[in-house]
């Protein structure tokens, strides 16, 4: 490839990077060479770094950026790195170590979205460099950013450089052509029209400021009247006062003894319903859908990311086994055990109920269910699907739709930039519309890939938060299912764990976060 073809590619990235972050990546390209090839240089005040990855061009570019340099430096030092590409077109790439948001990365971004404009951050990818132990968690800042650059998130370790390497080109390749220097001007347009803006602010201000000057001494001319009229009206004024005073005492006494009759109702019912010695907190939710649809995909992602578990070596992506039993898992999260119930389909071809599967999700998910998650893939809903609201009504009750949420998953298909879960539904067809309407418009997505995706960390939180108001809206409730009684389903969960009837895994990912 010559190299007026590789600079057409946008392979051109302007590297965001503390001194102590660049020399780590250098070192590490340096010492693995077998699948890429490196060049390091220097121009101006720039470092510069030429790769050569499966044929593919990437330069990069470093200004130099150290701890003591003001805001005015880092973003002049930028600038230049930005326009020693002669075509004007790059992405930005933002370098952190071993997975920490430090502030000084925090100020690089500050400096990127006032310098280049708030949609720099659509040409931003983040690289890790990992030396030693992988970090298997990130903080919620981090997470953020992640969200915002559609999580454009990879990492280079010592022992993977590259892997890492072939996700970086990756990653550079879906931010597209590239930020422009046309681009840079509008966002420098825009800063003048804002400087503009704050002088008229502070032009408004002064106005103001005298605005208030003048109505306070109007204020002062009316209090002087007001104290002349207190003087006559100080004899009704104290008997009001007094009439005041008793209708106080009285109301107050009235809220005394509301407030102690609800508390005596609520104590009440909290020994009625709550068994003794019960503090800790459980929320326990039954998965469903047909077969193939992911839940069980789904499931285990759930508890990994609700464990804050980042794991360099598994995806959840591969194909699972499909579900014969019920199976429950438990795990952490936000302080509260929530336990999933993975469930095979609870009736056969002939729409038969299997009385037996339904008692053992019911069993499992005790003291629940509190929430039933109605797992739909993204670009499949057959018939079987369009009748599933109908069947689990005839399962589970009438009032089943008010306790379910709906979870789109949408499998990694090669896309390079997955369908947001609002348009799906707004474009489904009127039967899936329809059931979403009868679930409460209650409905979230998961996006499971073959690689690693820090995106569905804030996917998983936004599901958990749904779940929680779903809970918290039913007082805490569990949902009863009059079919069967609590002791004659307490019964079937002693059996289950004891291992008479089915096999039951139960995984526990309990550990403080």
């Amino acid at each position: 490839m010559s190299q007026k073809s590789m600079t057409s590619t946008g392979n051109m990235t302007v590297v965001l990077s503390m001194e102590e972050q660049w020399s780590t990546l250098t070192s590490l390209l340096q010492k693995s060479s077998k699948s890429h090839q490196s060049t390091l240089s220097s121009a101006e005040s720039n470092q510069v770094c030429e790769l050569t990855v499966e044929g593919h061009f990437i330069k990069l570019c470093c200004a130099g950026l150290n701890q003591d340099m003001t805001e005015e430096s880092m973003s002049l030092a930028v600038d230049r790195c930005f326009r020693s590409f002669l075509d004007g077109h790059s992405a930005f790439l933002l370098l952190i170590q071993g997975g920490h948001y430090t502030q000084e990365e925090r100020r690089m971004i500050q400096m990127l979205q006032v310098h280049f404009g708030a949609e720099a951050l659509q040409y931003l990818v983040i690289l890790s460099v990992e030396v030693g132990k992988f970090v298997d968690t990130l903080d919620d800042d981090l997470l953020d950013l992640i969200k915002v650059c559609e999580g454009r998130f990879c990492s280079v370790t010592s022992s993977a450089v590259s892997d890492g390497l072939h996700c970086l080109l990756e990653m550079l390749e879906s931010v597209g052509s590239g930020y422009t220097e046309n681009m840079l001007s509008a966002a420098r347009e825009r800063s003048s029209e804002d400087s503009a803006l704050d002088i008229l602010k502070e032009n408004l201000r002064h106005a103001e400021e005298k605005e208030r000057a003048f109505k306070q001494l109007l204020d002062q001319q009316e209090a002087a009247r007001v104290r002349e009229m207190d003087a006559l009206k100080a004899k009704h004024a104290a008997e009001r006062k007094r009439e005041a005073a008793e209708k106080k005492q009285l109301e107050e006494k009235r809220q005394r003894q509301e407030e102690a009759l609800m508390c005596h109702r609520a104590m009440t019912k909290i020994n009625t319903i709550t068994p003794p010695g019960n503090i800790t907190q459980k929320t326990s939710v039954i998965m469903l859908g047909l077969s193939g649809c992911g839940k069980t995909s789904a499931l285990n992602l759930i508890l990994q990311r609700a464990g804050s578990q980042y794991s360099a070596h598994r995806s959840v992506y591969e194909p699972a086994h499909p579900t014969l039993f019920c199976e429950r898992k438990e795990v952490l999260a936000a302080g509260t055990r929530l336990i999933l119930v993975d469930t095979p389909e609870l009736w056969d071809e002939d729409e038969v109920e299997n009385v037996e599967l339904v008692k053992d999700c019911l069993a499992l998910a005790l003291p629940g269910p509190h929430v039933f998650l109605l797992v739909l893939q993204v670009g499949r809903f057959t018939q079987g699907e369009c009748d599933m609201l109908g069947h689990l009504q005839r399962i589970f009750g009438r009032e089943f739709a008010e306790h379910a949420v709906i979870l789109f998953v949408q499998f990694d298909c090669g896309q390079k930039k997955p369908q947001m879960i609002n348009d799906y539904v707004a474009g489904a067809h009127s039967a899936l519309q329809e059931l979403v309407r009868k679930c409460g418009s209650r409905f979230y997505e998961l996006i499971i890939t073959k690689s690693l995706n820090a995106l569905s960390y804030p996917q998983v939180k936004d599901l958990l938060s749904g779940i929680t108001k779903l809970v918290a809206s039913h007082g805490e409730q569990p949902y009863s299912v009059r079919r069967f009684t609590v002791q004659e389903l307490q019964e079937r969960s002693k059996m289950l764990v004891e291992g008479k009837e089915v096999g039951l895994e139960v995984n526990y990912l309990l550990r403080d976060e």
